[in-house]
């Protein structure tokens, strides 16, 4: 006899989040278990109840989730965590700090919809935030170059370190760090790109319409910010492949669908076996399976 589906909710913040909790549920788990204000060194006591109350065999029908307002944090529960197994004494972990993970998956694979992955020569605006890396992360991993821009060129460039470092020095060629301090510094940087992403703050225009419109190799330009003003001046959050002359744009909630179908189907995958660790690289890959699906 099958054990019940449990998905244990460790969540950074106070309150654990609605958002996640509905769409476990949603994924049919059979208890969802809520934990708030989660560090890296109060998990491992958590991870161990999780461990050690199942049989080895019915231990893939118990999984973690990270999720939580602060990626940092949720990164280093996640580290705690993966620390704490041993052998096959272990759980499937999914990691989804903000949803930076299934967001920048989605934005990517909305990107992919248009052009060949390998052929993108993308601009990401906001790069040094959580979702930012990991859309240059998951674009370099596919082929693609990647010019990851912040207002403070050092950031960007300490970021690209660490990125070029995590997945090797042969894509230090395809990642350059850009400071838009100015729109002209930014006129020259998108000048030659065929797709934007806009992974900053919320309410903040990174990039004005003159700029993208001026922006004639542009073909997908791709905003992530929902609260307006827009990211991108001139996208609706509620674009869709949305044709604007020889461009498509996406705006967040046009995102967002395929972002709740990629968060469902990892909650899904968790339960399939029980020594899965969901970071934004395997999560792209369950979202490219669910749109290689659709299209057949």
């Amino acid at each position: 006899m099958e054990s019940p589906r449990i998905l244990i909710q460790l969540d950074s913040d106070q309150h654990p989040s609605v958002f996640d909790a509905v769409v476990a549920i949603d994924s049919q788990v059979d208890q969802l278990l809520q934990y708030g204000e989660v560090e890296a060194t109060n998990a491992r006591q958590l991870v161990h109840g999780a461990m050690f109350t199942r049989a080895p065999s019915q231990l893939k029908n118990t999984a973690i989730f990270v999720g939580g307002s602060s990626v940092s944090v949720g990164e280093a529960i996640g580290e705690e965590i993966k620390q704490a197994f041993f052998g096959p004494v272990r759980v499937s972990v999914m990691l989804d700090g903000n949803g930076a993970n299934t967001t920048a998956a989605a934005a990517v694979l909305c990107a992919a919809r248009h052009i060949p992955l390998e052929q993108v020569n993308a601009l990401v605006l906001g790069g040094t935030g959580p979702v930012g890396q990991r859309v240059a992360r998951l674009l370099l991993g596919q082929g693609a170059h990647v010019a990851l821009a912040s207002r403070d060129t050092a950031r960007a460039s300490d970021v690209c370190d660490r990125i070029t470092q995590k997945m090797g020095k042969h894509n230090r060629g395809k990642l350059t760090p850009h400071g838009l301090a100015d729109l002209e510094a930014m006129q020259s940087v998108i000048a030659d790109k065929n797709v934007v992403f806009s992974c900053g703050a919320a309410g903040v225009t990174l990039l004005p319409a003159n700029l993208l419109e001026s922006a004639s190799k542009l073909r997908v330009a791709i905003d992530l910010n929902a609260v307006p003003p827009a990211g991108i001046e001139g996208v609706s959050a509620t674009d869709k492949a949305h044709a604007r002359g020889q461009r498509v744009d996406y705006g967040a909630i046009g995102v967002g669908g395929l972002k709740m179908k990629i968060h469902r189907e990892a909650i899904h995958t968790l339960f399939t076996r029980n020594d899965l660790v969901l970071d934004a690289e395997e999560i792209f890959e369950i979202g490219r399976n669910l749109e290689s699906a659709s299209s057949v």
